[in-house]
Order: structure tokens, then C-alpha cells, then sequence
């Protein structure tokens, strides 16, 4: 293979990070965006993680398959794919700073609307993020996702907003990913972002994603609901500050080089 054994060192924490974002640990998540960035070209960033993605997805819906809120994921997916589709064709248009900086610039925008959220309303209403704001949130989900696999904030952050259950917060994001994330493979393998040296390199990091599932899902069975939705929504927050600290890095060097 044509990587570098620091760059599989790199590649298994990932995959352990993806792992245990998708069965119990939301926010973490953005992470493993984050090494692939750092490690890899851009695009080829994006193809590398999103078969690695897939397999933490079956690895969830195993465990979270009873947990699901179907009307949210059925509310959510047809925006996500009308998202995806507009990815596709803004992805060989923009560079990496560029798409880092707009994902960083919707995320703090959700943020801000989170916030305002949790304050504007009962225990048992949605707030400003009510449930008609299902095609925006799936359409900028979709869009996301395709440019950078960086969606989970923005649906940790919509989902938290919902005031979900914490099993049916998992489940109900587990089969949204699963079913977008299958959705985006044929776009990615038609323009050679995902190739044959790539998936055989995903086939090596398999076992670091179930060995991430195991431990996630132990987090998620023994944590608190409270503790839960702090951890995601504290998760996120750093997540997204290091991504937009990156792409202001980014886009300063490429104007100033």
C-alpha cells in the first residue's frame, strides 16, 4: 500500500474514533474528519473515511436497531439526497479551505440556533428548531456530508434540539447516515474520489471500527441522559471551533502565499 506507517497510525485512531462516534459518542465524530483532512488531500480525505463511516453504520444499526424515530428519518432524507446531489456538483468547484469554512460557518449558525433554542421554549416543545425545519436541516445535512463527511454536528445539534431519548437520539441518526451515506458511494466512485487502493486500505482498519463500536456502545449504555446531551452538544462545539480554526488557516495561506 502506498501510505506511510505513520499515516496507519493515524488511519486505525480514526477508525477507533468512528466507531465510537456512531454507537454512543455524537460529536466525537468530526474527529476523525479532522485526521483524514490532516493526513490526506482533501477529496481523497473524504473517499478514504466514508466506506469506514459505512461499516460504523451497520455496526449501529446492530445495536440501535429497535431505537429509531422512523417519522424523523423519513422527514429527513429526501432533503439530504436533494443535498447531496448539489455536493456532488460543488465539490470539484470549491477548494478545501473553502468547503471547511462554509461547513464551520452552517455549523455555527445551528450553534447559535441550538442555543436559542434550549431557552425559547418548555421542556416538551422544539423552539425555534421545530420540526419544519426538517428540509433545511436535510438538505444542508446531504450537502455537508458529500463536501466532508461533516454532518454529524449539524444533526447532533437537531436531533438534541428534538429533546429525543438518548437510545432513540442514536438510533434515529444511525439509519439517517446509513441510508445517506450508501446514497453518496456511486458519486464518489464516479469521479475516482473512492478507488480500488483506497477500499482495500478501509478492508485493513475494519477491526478498529468494531473495536471503537464496542467501546462506544458501552459509553452509551452507562451514561446518563443529562451527561449524554452535554457530552454531544460540548463535543460539537470544540469540534466545529477546531475546523473553522483550520479553514481561516487555510484560505489566509492560500491569499497570502
Amino acid at each position: 500500500m502506498p501510505y506511510e506507517l505513520w499515516q496507519w497510525i493515524f488511519f486505525a485512531i480514526a477508525a477507533i474514533i468512528i466507531g465510537m462516534s456512531k454507537c454512543g459518542i455524537p460529536g466525537l465524530g468530526i474527529l476523525n474528519v479532522a485526521i483524514f483532512q490532516n493526513v490526506l488531500l482533501a477529496k481523497d480525505a473524504t473517499g478514504f473515511g466514508l466506506p469506514l463511516l459505512v461499516v460504523g453504520d451497520f455496526c449501529a444499526v446492530i445495536a440501535f436497531r429497535k431505537h429509531a424515530e422512523w417519522k424523523q428519518v423519513f422527514r429527513l432524507i429526501p432533503f439530504a439526497a436533494v443535498g447531496v446531489v448539489i455536493g456532488f456538483f460543488v465539490l470539484g468547484s470549491i477548494d478545501n479551505g473553502q468547503a471547511r469554512l462554509l461547513i464551520g460557518a452552517s455549523l455555527v449558525i445551528m450553534i447559535v440556533l441550538h442555543v436559542a433554542n434550549r431557552s425559547s421554549k418548555g421542556p416538551n416543545e422544539s423552539g425555534l428548531l421545530s420540526r419544519s425545519f426538517a428540509p433545511i436541516i436535510g438538505g444542508m445535512a446531504g450537502f455537508v456530508s458529500m463536501i466532508a463527511n461533516a454532518a454529524g454536528p449539524l444533526m447532533n445539534l437537531y436531533l438534541l434540539a428534538m429533546r429525543m431519548p438518548k437510545m432513540a437520539f442514536l438510533g434515529t441518526s444511525v439509519y439517517f447516515f446509513t441510508l445517506l451515506n450508501l446514497f453518496k458511494i456511486p458519486f464518489l466512485v464516479s469521479i475516482d474520489i473512492i478507488t480500488w487502493e483506497s477500499a482495500m486500505a478501509n478492508v485493513r482498519l475494519v477491526p478498529f471500527v468494531v473495536v471503537g463500536a464496542f467501546a462506544g456502545y458501552y459509553f452509551a449504555r452507562k451514561v446518563n441522559q443529562e451527561w449524554f446531551e452535554r457530552t454531544a452538544f460540548w463535543l460539537t462545539i470544540v469540534a466545529v471551533g477546531y475546523m473553522i480554526w483550520n479553514a481561516i488557516e487555510e484560505v489566509w495561506r492560500m491569499y497570502h502565499a
